[in-house]
């Protein structure tokens, strides 16, 4: 699933007059000798169109002064040299100083500060979906590839740099580094499965394990490995033969066409022992192994979570268990602000929690130290939301979050 089709809240999407798939690009081509480079080393680049066009209907549009393209190299799920591609977007009256890496959804709050955003294909040139070893690596160095140019890009070589994303974002950002959580694939998929999300389930599972080699999805017994080649071989055995095809059609379309195709779905009917089979070895050693933060190490960088206590995709007490798995160590200094919104949801708290999370980033970006050291956790609401701050996310945000809030939010005043 690549991230030009994450169309769900604020995406944004650059637009040219003739857009080449993937597969017919020779820009995505990775080389055979991939192993030779580097993590982080470009092996190509190219500008790119600098007007950004929203998905949203009657809102504005924005251009950037510069847009960087680079393949790069990274690492997959097996420890494999393997290529990724990354956007960089130079903002006008840009501030070189500061660089923000953000995994999906977008915004443009912070180009609106003058700090350079690098987004990342993290999911890589094989839509790795959910896999969060590679998603950790890409983001990672997709960094490494902006610092790697920045003769051409402008970016200081002794620039700050802050990881952020949200959602699925927030795979790539916690396992690069950390946002918005998601600490438990396994729980996601039982709590979205029958509902409005769940769609997002199949996506998962075809992301770990299937593609063609040819850019384009083909029935499943003409698929070979993907992020783990075991679960691929696991999954023509435990899917249910006469509903294989259905279940491609649904996990393999863009976020909109598997939302909406995968609404209310049962996923566990796809396989030959129902949900029973989720907890074999197999699918378990994989999600245990990329689809759980805080197994491949304790992050010592600051960092601030946010997270909906009803959030509707990924259960709060994941990302408690997380939080407490982290402020538990003893022989290592964690730094936490952890808030936990009262109210909301998934999708609410990717603008709400955004307007605190926003103000944190500008003041690391700034150089400011965090406030006092060890773990903070806070019960926030909408009323202790800084107006103001919200403001600053863009009139497209708030307009969304009133919509989805029916109206709760008030008079939002830009400051």
């Amino acid at each position: 699933m690549l991230l030009g089709c994450l169309a769900k809240l604020f995406v944004l999407a650059a637009c040219a007059k003739a857009v080449l798939l993937p597969s017919q690009d020779p820009f995505y081509a990775q080389p055979s000798n991939i192993s030779s480079y580097a993590p982080g080393a470009i092996i190509d680049a190219r500008s790119m169109p600098t007007n950004i066009n929203s998905l949203f209907p009657n809102e504005p549009n924005i251009t950037v002064e510069e847009a960087y393209q680079y393949l790069y190299r990274t690492t997959d799920s097996l420890g494999n040299a393997v290529a990724a591609v990354t956007t960089l977007l130079v903002p006008y009256n840009a501030d070189s100083s500061k660089l923000l890496s953000y995994q999906t959804a977008y915004i443009t709050a912070a180009l609106d500060q003058g700090w350079y955003v690098v987004t990342s294909d993290y999911e890589g040139l094989q839509a790795q979906y959910v896999a969060g070893v590679q998603a950790g690596y890409a983001t990672l160095d997709s960094v490494r590839a902006v610092f790697n140019d920045v003769s051409t890009n402008g970016v200081d070589s002794k620039a700050r740099y802050v990881m952020w994303g949200y959602s699925g974002g927030s795979l790539a950002s916690e396992w690069a580094a950390l946002s918005g959580l998601i600490p438990n694939v396994t729980s996601v998929l039982q709590t979205i499965n029958k509902g409005a999300n769940a769609g997002l389930a199949f996506s998962g599972v075809d992301g770990l394990s299937t593609y063609d080699n040819q850019g384009g999805r083909l029935e499943a017994d003409s698929l070979i490995a993907k992020a783990y080649p075991d679960l691929k071989t696991w999954l023509d055995k435990n899917l249910i033969a006469s509903k294989k095809p259905e279940f491609q059609s649904i996990a393999s379309g863009c976020l909109t066409q598997t939302m909406s195709t995968g609404a209310s779905q049962d996923l566990f009917s796809y396989f030959t022992r129902s949900q029973q089979s989720l907890y074999d070895p197999v699918p378990q050693s994989v999600l245990n192994v990329s689809g759980i933060m805080g197994q491949h190490g304790i992050p010592t960088i600051p960092m601030f979570i946010f997270k909906a206590i009803g959030d509707d995709i990924s259960p709060s007490k994941d990302t408690d268990v997380l939080v407490d798995w982290y402020c538990g160590q003893k022989d290592v200094q964690v730094n936490i602000e952890y808030h936990k919104d009262v109210i909301g949801n998934h999708a609410t708290e990717a603008i709400t929690g955004s307007a605190s999370a926003f103000e944190w980033v500008a003041e690391r970006l700034e150089g400011k130290a965090v406030k006092g050291k060890g773990c903070v956790v806070e019960y926030v609401a909408l009323t202790s939301v800084d107006l103001g701050t919200v403001g600053k996310l863009g009139a497209e945000v708030v307009a969304v979050l009133q919509d989805l809030l029916g109206g709760r939010l008030g008079t939002v005043v830009s400051g």
